[in-house]
């Protein structure tokens, strides 16, 4: 019940954030009599698709810690803290980043994820099951892979690349949808039962399609995070870490969090273009080719 709470608060406050954006900067309504204002309903569809996605960048630490119920470390209690919270420290500097917040997410799954507005406002969190079930430098590889991740500025190359799909398929739905509406339904003045039918079914498979370059995206981001979590913690232990991965098959982590997790569920055929993660054969297999 509390999460969907928060789900819930979170998109109304998303959709209230905007509404007020849409009306400081002037745009009138991207519908009127005589069809579609281009002009308008572009600003509409980019304030929307990159709005939702800046504002969703910007709550990510607040949201993966009360979703994933991540504990942050302010003063380690353990020896194992203690390990944690130099190694985050001494990869980070090498990495050239601002130290992230560190904490450690209470499950007996082996994962961890980064998330973060930027470079130098990061989190990083580990399972206890990752602490648990992986050696030193396993665990080592799988923390310079997700420092290699907020070094590389994927949260907000995925924010951005989210954000242009978004407005495309806002635009181009609401533009199929009129044009259906009057080549095809010969509406004439304002817009039809067609209209708004044919934008919902074409955001539908708009949003599928690029849905597919998003996954497309993380899943190359993941192999750069692999080589630079190699280049940290040492190719065999990186290799070491995702065999390990392998052998343990890790439940994922919830759906908005998956893409920033150190794996991803599997499959193949057309299951594969929606995955976050490339298999991890694959991933083994590119860093023992150097890859």
């Amino acid at each position: 019940m509390k999460r969907i709470f928060l789900f819930l608060a979170t998109n109304l406050a998303i959709v209230l954030v905007l509404s007020v954006t849409m009306r400081l900067l002037g745009v009138e309504p991207y519908l009127n009599a005589n069809g579609l204002n281009l002009t308008s309903l572009l600003i509409f569809a980019a304030v929307m698709g990159f709005g939702g996605s800046f504002i969703s960048l910007a709550i990510s630490k607040w949201s993966a810690k009360k979703a994933m119920g991540v504990r942050v470390i302010e003063t380690p209690s353990n020896s194992t803290e203690v390990w944690l919270l130099e190694t985050v420290r001494e990869y980070s500097a090498k990495a050239g980043i601002k130290m992230p917040e560190v904490g450690i997410f209470d499950t007996p799954e082996v994962n961890a994820f980064a998330t973060g507005m930027s470079k130098n406002s990061s989190l990083v969190a580990v399972s206890s099951g990752l602490l648990q079930q992986m050696s030193k430098g396993e665990a080592e590889a799988v923390i310079g892979h997700e420092i290699a991740h907020v070094a590389n500025g994927d949260m907000v190359t995925l924010a951005l690349i989210q954000g242009v799909v978004n407005t495309f398929v806002m635009f181009l739905s609401r533009v199929i949808g009129h044009l259906v509406d009057r080549i095809v339904f010969k509406t004439e003045r304002g817009q039809g039962p067609a209209f708004f039918v044919t934008m919902i079914v074409a955001e539908l498979v708009l949003g599928i399609l690029a849905s597919i370059i998003v996954m497309w995206f993380s899943r190359q981001r993941e192999f750069r995070a692999d080589r630079g979590g190699a280049g940290l913690a040492g190719r065999p232990n990186m290799i070491a870490a995702l065999e390990r991965l392998n052998a343990l098959h890790p439940a994922p982590l919830p759906e908005k969090m998956a893409a920033f997790g150190i794996s991803g569920g599997g499959g193949g055929g057309i299951k594969r273009l929606f995955m976050t993660h490339p298999p991890l054969e694959e991933r083994i297999a590119a860093l023992k080719a150097g890859q």
